[in-house]
């Protein structure tokens, strides 16, 4: 059984990692552009999933009795893929936009 403490600090992490989101969301809402729309989630959703392993160590820990690590597996692959998905969709849709004709700035190699 977990004592109350724990369920306490594991309640707020997880309706910490919500309001992330939450945020995340928002930024989602009020942003128009693709580019920019992809800030948001990318870098709040890290912050919500590191958040909620937080939360599962407090939780794995308090019911064993003893220091519960195994969640971190989870979030380590998670942490190394996210900023890798984020930039191939920014190519992915940085190409299609530049194959349809659309207004964007010089690459970053041309002459800065």
């Amino acid at each position: 059984m977990m004592p109350p403490l724990g369920e306490l600090v594991v309640a707020a992490l997880l309706l910490g990692s919500g309001i992330v989101v939450l945020l995340a969301a928002t930024g989602l809402w009020r942003l128009r552009d693709f580019f920019s729309r992809m800030h948001a989630p990318a870098l709040a959703s890290t912050l919500a999933a590191w958040i909620v392993t937080l939360a599962s160590i407090v939780h794995f820990s308090t019911r064993s009795g003893g220091l519960s690590l195994h969640v971190w597996l989870i979030i380590i692959v998670l942490s190394i893929t996210a900023p890798i998905t984020t930039i191939v969709l920014a190519r992915a849709a940085l190409f299609r936009r530049r194959q349809a004709g659309d207004e964007l700035p010089a690459p970053l190699g041309d002459g800065c």
